[in-house]
């Protein structure tokens, strides 16, 4: 008997693998799903069962992908019309050798949730653990905002899911959730990864809440994001996304080349570090370093377009590729070969961001130069300490208050380390807004003691 956690960088997303006696099944797999028949091998095992626990908004799942190269049946709720799979209703047993999954409907985070309860045939009655998908984490319980018409009634099913159907399993259950700490599918997630119902009973903040009402005032009164690419990971996790297959390889292009592509409408993704991309890139080009891809892509890229890479090797190249492709960005038209060099050498024109230090925000701060401070990071973030004067845009709301950053020029860009911030800038000059820079430590720095920091 083995299980294993699969854990895709970047999205927080975790999925699993579990099987007994020559059988596996698969809980939420991510689109390049290679890993999941390795492991099986390894252990001995054929997928014979895939489960999804919900529709999934933040990636595209790869379910259709790993039946198709293995034979599995797929298996999830029955609120949604799925085009693909079949449903697996309450109280529904699945059995892998001694394993025994027991499905549990858990609506809340969406209406088709469903969680899957584990048990071993030979030691009692009581489930090992509970596959929780995206109603409970750890730390945490799941978003339940994204039908805003009935915001009160999902938290409320929610609720009910928790405290009827998932608590009932035992202290001694242990939680698989779908998403770790970083995720955007919840607000407060834990950074450990390990947990008991038992624990969490006694110690996540919205478990200790008093009864029904209270958590769903709780819950109504979150405030998540919502990139524009849920939308379409939606559709793909509706309907079944288009195949993956095998990675193909990415071509090399020139400068010339990449050039070319640029005049006919090719996006260009820049991936290398925050302080490489100031120091030089090619105009128009946005910036996301590789660590920050997966959830801010989303945000900025659109599926219309073509997509061209800048990197700095070819281990970060595919990296890159790998995030873009698990969020549904399949069209990759290659990569600059020779990276800036190359367009430097070729005679191509480039920009650059000029670099602030927090000291230098501080002072002019104190000897009131005019000049506008875009503080980019979550409402959250801001009203738990930010700089005097600072304008807080939300980083995924940029492209929509264009008009009104256009006017407060010049603009220096500010969040927590740099990282986002060097996102806003290359943004703001994709789009014109030329009189740019960017506070490199931001938050950070000028917390060692370098600026004067208020909250609200």
């Amino acid at each position: 008997m083995f299980l294993e956690k699969i854990k895709s960088e970047g999205l927080s997303h975790l999925s699993y693998i579990l099987g007994d006696k020559g059988l596996a099944a698969v809980i939420d797999p991510r689109r390049d799903c290679r890993v999941y028949i390795e492991q099986a091998s390894r252990n001995g095992c054929r997928i014979t069962h895939i489960f999804e626990t919900h529709r999934n908004e933040d990636y595209i799942i790869g379910s259709v992908e790993l039946a198709a190269l293995t034979g599995a049946s797929i298996f999830h709720g029955a609120e949604l019309d799925f085009s693909y799979g079949q449903v697996a209703d309450e109280g529904d047993i699945f059995e892998l050798g001694d394993i025994i999954l027991k499905i549990i409907k858990t609506p809340g985070h969406t209406f088709e949730s469903i969680s899957l309860a584990l048990y071993d045939r030979n030691y009692g009655d009581e489930a090992i653990g509970v596959f929780t998908g995206d109603a409970l984490f750890i730390g945490d319980t799941g978003r339940t905002d994204f039908f805003p018409e009935q915001l009160e009634k999902m938290a409320g099913l929610l609720y009910d899911s928790l405290f009827t159907k998932i608590l009932p399993l035992g202290e001694q259950t242990i939680i698989y959730p779908a998403h770790g700490s970083g995720s955007v599918c919840g607000s407060a997630i834990a950074a450990r990864e390990f947990s008991t119902l038992g624990y969490e009973q006694r110690n996540n903040p919205l478990l200790l809440l008093k009864n029904r009402e209270e958590f769903i005032k709780a819950k109504i009164s979150e405030k998540h994001s919502k990139p524009p690419y849920f939308s379409k990971m939606e559709e793909y996790n509706l309907t079944g996304p288009p195949a993956l297959g095998c990675y193909l390889p990415l071509r090399p292009m020139s400068a010339a080349d990449f050039e070319d592509e640029i005049s006919m409408g090719m996006q260009v993704l820049d991936v290398r570090s925050a302080q490489a991309f100031a120091g030089v890139h090619i105009p128009k080009s946005i910036s996301i370093p590789l660590d920050m891809v997966p959830v801010y892509a989303g945000w900025f890229l659109s599926y219309r377009d073509s997509i061209g890479l800048v990197t700095d090797s070819l281990e970060d190249l595919e990296t890159a590729y790998r995030y873009l492709s698990r969020i549904g960005y399949d069209r990759i038209t290659g990569y600059l070969h020779g990276g800036l060099r190359e367009w430097e050498v070729q005679g191509k024109l480039f920009q650059s961001v000029p670099a602030v230090h927090a000291g230098n925000i501080q002072e002019r701060i104190s000897k009131k130069v005019s000049f506008t401070l875009l503080d980019v990071r979550t409402e959250q973030e801001f009203k738990k300490g930010h700089l005097p004067g600072a304008r807080h845009v939300f980083l995924g709301d940029i492209e929509n208050r264009l008009d009104e950053i256009s006017s407060l020029q010049p603009v220096t860009t500010f969040c927590g380390s740099g990282q986002r911030a060097i996102i806003a800038a290359s943004i703001l000059k994709k789009h014109g807004i030329e009189d740019v820079e960017n506070c490199f430590g931001s938050i950070q720095a000028c917390s060692r003691g370098i600026c004067e920091i208020v909250s609200s």
